[in-house]
């Protein structure tokens, strides 16, 4: 279920356009709009939306689009669909309207696997503002490159990246947890202190968007539990990249991880999950005394 160049090829250049779009409009005054779920909508978003559709679109028009700004089809359609994409325009719209650079485009592309479940197959997160982007393809490999190392050809930006996991990021640094900035729950509070114990010099880190996903994928976070609401467009391209570099996506189910998360449901609310990566064989600073917390 690998997918075809093609495919791979336009998925990372929609998101590195729709970044483009998304900086011009994050260099400038916007207004903000409340859409019926009460979350923030700029134009941003929008144009992200729109050159997001017409790449993929041009790649394959037959492949159907799950984003959190268009159509959202009724499960019974989309219970058919073989092949999709789902894909987040402007994931951390908050963080954008706040300009702290902590926002990001996720486009993924799901198959339908032979016991019936939607797997991701390719994931493309992209930091405009922090000039990053990563790619994931499970069973295949994971990278991290820089937005401007782009030249329009796939085997040419995967040639200037990086592989993940970053072994530099994962070696001499203490057990560190990701959580969001946004979003920081009296639940995920607990788990991160369950964890000090075992773990006396955590560092906890608050993070915007998918990218808090991408710091357990590329090795510099070693959990990221979000103990509070997701939709399946804010962790799918996330999940993909997490799972192409060796990394779980688990939902949490009475107090302990699960099984994987599961798309393409007829509700499109992630349950509670935890991303996990197996640190073996790299050295962590372990000892007495308090952890941290800080920023990034």
């Amino acid at each position: 279920m690998i997918p075809e160049r093609p495919l791979r090829e336009a998925a990372l250049r929609a998101a590195l356009e729709a970044g483009q779009e998304i900086l011009e409009v994050y260099g400038g005054d916007f207004s903000v709009t409340t859409k019926r779920d009460a979350s923030p909508l700029t134009e941003a978003d929008t144009r992200a939306q729109r050159v997001i559709v017409r790449r993929l679109q041009e790649a394959d028009p037959a492949i159907p689009i799950l984003s959190e700004e268009g159509r959202h089809q009724p499960h019974q359609e989309r219970s058919r669909w073989n092949r999709f994409w789902v894909v987040d325009p402007l994931d951390g719209t908050k963080e954008f309207i706040k300009k702290n650079d902590e926002f990001t485009v996720n486009i993924a592309l799901f198959c339908r696997s032979g016991t019936g479940d939607a797997l991701p197959v390719l994931g493309v997160v992209v930091a405009p503002a922090l000039a990053v982007a990563y790619l994931g393809v499970p069973g295949e490999g994971a990278w991290r490159g820089s937005t401007d190392s782009w030249r329009g050809d796939l085997e040419g930006f995967l040639s200037r990246s990086r592989t993940l996991p970053d072994d530099g990021a994962c070696r001499d640094r203490p057990y560190r947890i990701v959580a969001s900035r946004s979003h920081m729950s009296d639940e995920t509070a607990a788990f991160v202190e369950e964890r000090r114990r075992e773990h006396p010099l955590l560092e906890l880190v608050s993070s915007g968007s998918s990218l808090k996903i991408c710091r357990v994928a590329e090795g510099s976070a070693d959990e990221y539990p979000r103990f509070a609401p997701t939709m399946e467009w804010d962790t799918a391209a996330g999940d993909a990249l997490a799972r192409a570099a060796g990394c779980e996506v688990l939902r949490w189910e009475e107090g302990s991880p699960a099984g994987p998360l599961r798309y393409n449901k007829e509700d499109l609310l992630n349950p509670w999950f935890l991303v996990r990566r197996t640190r073996s064989g790299s050295a962590r600073q372990e000892g007495s005394g308090q952890g941290e917390e800080r920023k990034e």
